[in-house]
């Protein structure tokens, strides 16, 4: 089965994946739907984000390298209505003069199901 995933600088040296980091973990967010993974892409420029490619690969394929890698993996199903965090990252991992500048806790990103969640309740008052 194949999933949706988004890459930065896709089919580059310096490729790389979309995360979100959530209580110290790294979780790679693929989509069931191609349609839901654009929408995402989409949120995340309206943010002043990067601007991702919507790639396709196979579940069991990215479960191995979730493995490999120490990473955690959702996969948003196609019922759900997943927002990006309010903040992200200022730098990436993959930024060469990244800065060893211990993050603000102000600055924390909120957890995606939790505001997913909050999103939901607002919309029905």
């Amino acid at each position: 089965m194949q999933v949706w995933v988004l890459l930065f600088n896709a089919n580059t040296d310096n490729e790389g994946i979309y995360t979100l980091e959530v209580e110290g973990k790294n979780i790679i967010v693929a989509f069931e739907q191609e349609d839901d993974a654009t929408r995402y892409a989409g949120l995340l420029e309206a943010q002043d984000f990067l601007s991702p490619t919507v790639e396709r690969i196979d579940r069991e394929e990215l479960k191995e390298f979730c493995e490999d890698a120490n990473y955690e993996l959702n996969i948003v199903s196609t019922d759900a209505l997943l927002f990006p965090p309010e903040k992200n990252v200022d730098k990436t991992d993959w930024d060469s003069d990244r800065d060893k500048k211990q993050p603000d806790p102000e600055d924390e990103v909120e957890d995606p199901v939790i505001a997913m969640m909050r999103r939901r309740l607002e919309n029905l008052l």
